[in-house]
Formats: structure tokens, sequence, C-alpha cells
């Protein structure tokens, strides 16, 4: 007797713990793929050979690799952000004239995604970049995002994401949290002190629209011996914070 045919559901989630291997293994072979994900060889050659009749793998010399229609799917998701353009030249102008790392980050099912990135002429590599995924407890942009989300949500958050420990200097327990946020409300911006990579700081603030409703989050990043004192105190958050608003303003009348 035949078994079972296997749902569409379990079938997509093969596919896709086919790809999240391949970014894992930064491009894999089919046996290689087999091995990590402890699936036949003939199950992985049949979601490979659909991923690449729709783009969504390449394959060169018998290594797999992901394609450039996730691109294609993101450049769209991207795009719908509000104010995308203008938040796409603020993150800009922030790293032009700091020399450092702008970003503007968003929040997706409790966690803060980078919508966009830039890098100024002295930033450093800190492997964020466009897509990448982070709790949002251990990022001056993610706490400020927090701040100004309901208490109701970020209890969401929490239970669901944890406050887990990305560095020795990351926020851990709720009452530490609502301090931090309660602080952030009151100047207007967070900070990150080596709480996410050691030896970066950064500076964030959240960007609302006119229902006070989050969109995201401007920062600045940078190396800790160069955002400190009154940089990181006083420079920086007048920038950002005069990036923010100019974007508020912008969405206020343009939506």
């Amino acid at each position: 007797m035949a078994g079972k045919p296997k749902s569409g559901t379990h079938t997509t989630k093969t596919s896709l713990r086919i790809v999240d291997a391949i970014c894992e293994l930064d491009g894999a072979s089919m046996d290689d793929l087999s091995e990590y994900l402890e699936l036949a060889p003939s199950t992985v050659h049949r979601h490979l050979v659909t991923l690449r009749e729709h783009n969504y793998v390449v394959q060169e010399d018998g290594i797999y690799d992901v394609g450039l229609q996730f691109l294609t799917v993101g450049g769209i998701a991207q795009r719908k952000t509000t104010a995308y353009p203008m938040i796409k030249e603020k993150v800009d102008t922030l790293a032009s004239e700091t020399e450092e790392r702008a970003q503007f980050i968003v929040e997706e099912n409790g966690e803060r995604v980078y919508l966009y990135t830039e890098v100024g002429r002295s930033a450093v590599q800190t492997g964020a970049h466009t897509g990448r995924r982070g709790a949002l407890h251990s990022s001056a942009a993610g706490k400020a995002i927090l701040a100004n989300m309901p208490s109701e949500r970020v209890d969401e958050i929490v239970e669901t994401h944890g406050l887990y420990a990305v560095s020795e200097n990351t926020i851990t327990s709720r009452e530490e949290l609502n301090e931090e946020c309660e602080q952030i409300r009151e100047r207007g911006y967070a900070f990150n002190r080596q709480e996410t990579t050691e030896g970066v700081h950064a500076v964030g603030a959240a960007v609302t629209d006119s229902d006070d409703d989050v969109i995201g989050a401007l920062s600045v990043s940078g190396p800790a011996h160069r955002l400190k004192e009154e940089r990181l105190t006083s420079e920086l958050p007048e920038r950002i914070l005069s990036a923010v608003n100019e974007l508020e303003l912008y969405i206020e009348h343009s939506i």
C-alpha cells in the first residue's frame, strides 16, 4: 500500500530548510546538504530541482548557492516600507556625514531586520547587512523600537524570544529592559554600548507615524574608541534626531 503523501506544508518546510542550510554552509553540494539536514539525497535533489527552476537556487560545479530571485523578492518587500526612498536618503546622508555605518531597522515577528544600510569612509565591518536579523533588546535601534511599542507587544516579544545575552553587556532581565525603555522615551534615543558586538557602540532613535505607530529606527554605529563622550551622547543623537524629525514630517504630509 502506498504511503500517505506528504502535505504541501511539509514540502515547503523542507525547501526552506534546504535554503537555510545553503546559507549557513555558504554554498554546498547535494551530499553536503543531505548529510547536514539528515535527508535522503533523492529528497534534497527533488527540492533543489524545483528551487533552480524558479531561480531561488543556482548551481555551478556541483555547488548550490542561493539565487538572485531572493533579491527580487526582498527588494519588493523593502520598497513596501513606508517612505522607503526618504529612509534610504537619510541613511546615506548619516553615513556620509558621520563617516560611520548607518542603518534603518524594522521589527518583524519580534526580531530586528536591517532594511537598509550604508557605510561611511571610516566605517568598520560589523557583519550588519540588509536583511540580517537579530534581537531587538541588544541594539540601539531595536531598543528604541521596543521603547515606542505598547507594553503588551513588548510582553509578547520577550515571551517569544526571551532576553538572551548577545554579549556580556546585553540586557537580560525585564526589569533592566523596562528601566532602559523609560530612559529612551525620556531622552528620545537609545544607546548600545558593546551590547551586540564587543568594541562597537551605537545610537538609535525610533521613527513613528502620525498615530505614534513605530515604522522602524535609524541608528549609527562605530568603534567604541571613536563613538564616546560628547560624540556619542550629543553629536550623534542630534544628527539622528534631526533625520528622524525630517522623516516623520515627510511621512505625515505624504500619506
